[in-house]
């Protein structure tokens, strides 16, 4: 009886190692084929005015980016959203957010993910993020508005969002602008704790640990170079390890380019890990 079992276990053993053999012998061009068919649903063809130029774009992004690291293609599509609707790209943004739908995300997910730019590239810039969003969701019989994600009264707006900034940063913001003038002093960093933590990172719909994620993809893309060694602190405080933070700044290199991603890179690099024990998951 065990020399049957074993040999019922062989074929699974080989079939596992021809499968990986064949995974491991994909080309570029055949890893980049199948991740641009699973986003957009369509075989990818040649362009017809630049060819090469999107041939290397699409074996770049597709074909080795998606590859790399532990992050699953709903995470890098959420990434791609928020970098392009900061650099307010917006007809690459149409077709990341049906990627982003296609490969799993919802569209909770997926306006959430636009809402949290908001604190940091402002409300105009989001609101045209946002239209794309509507636009995509009516061609796909998405029922507007969706369900409401708020979690915080005009009441307790701001205790909220301290919780969660006290959390992550501490009071350095507040230390921090303690010699301004006046009102200032207080007007500031509670701004920053109503606006940004009590009004967004408070919402349903996306974890902290996501949140924090998207806004060193954010803060990387606008080069917000005094906020991102803070935000590297926070980002793994809410429960991202090192590696995650890598291969989110290896996935926006494609979208924001080498320099701003490398600025971040190498700041996480500097990061002592070991003093941050996440507080959220």
């Amino acid at each position: 009886m065990k020399s049957f079992k074993y040999i019922l276990i062989l074929p699974i053993i080989l079939f596992s190692t021809v499968t990986n053999a064949k995974e491991t012998a994909m080309t570029r061009a055949d890893r980049a084929d199948q991740t641009y068919e699973r986003l957009f649903r369509s075989l990818r063809t040649a362009n017809p005015t630049d060819p090469e130029f999107m041939e290397i774009l699409q074996r770049n992004i597709f074909g080795e980016v998606f590859y790399t690291g532990s992050l699953n293609h709903k995470e890098r599509e959420l990434i791609t959203v928020v970098a392009l609707t900061t650099m307010q790209t917006l007809p690459q943004l149409k077709a990341h957010i049906n990627a982003a739908l296609n490969i799993g995300n919802s569209p909770l997910e997926i306006r959430e993910a636009i809402y949290q730019c908001a604190p940091f590239i402002g409300f105009p810039r989001t609101l045209n993020a946002i239209g794309v969003f509507n636009e995509v969701a009516k061609e796909r019989n998405i029922s507007l508005p969706l369900e409401n994600a708020g979690a915080t009264t005009e009441e307790n707006r701001h205790t909220k969002g301290l919780e969660i900034q006290t959390g992550l940063y501490g009071s350095e913001v507040k230390e921090a602008m303690s010699s301004l003038p006046a009102e200032y002093k207080e007007i500031v960093p509670d701004t920053l704790t109503d606006f940004c933590f009590g009004d967004f990172y408070t919402r349903k719909g996306l974890s902290i640990k996501q949140r924090e994620l998207l806004s060193l993809v954010i803060l990387t893309t606008i080069r917000a170079e005094k906020q991102l060694s803070a935000h590297i602190v926070g980002a793994l405080k809410a429960g991202n390890d090192k590696e995650t933070l890598l291969a989110a700044m290896l996935q926006a290199i494609p979208y924001i380019g080498l320099p701003n991603a490398l600025t971040t890179i190498n700041l996480i690099k500097e990061a002592q890990i070991e003093n941050y024990k996440p507080i959220y998951e």
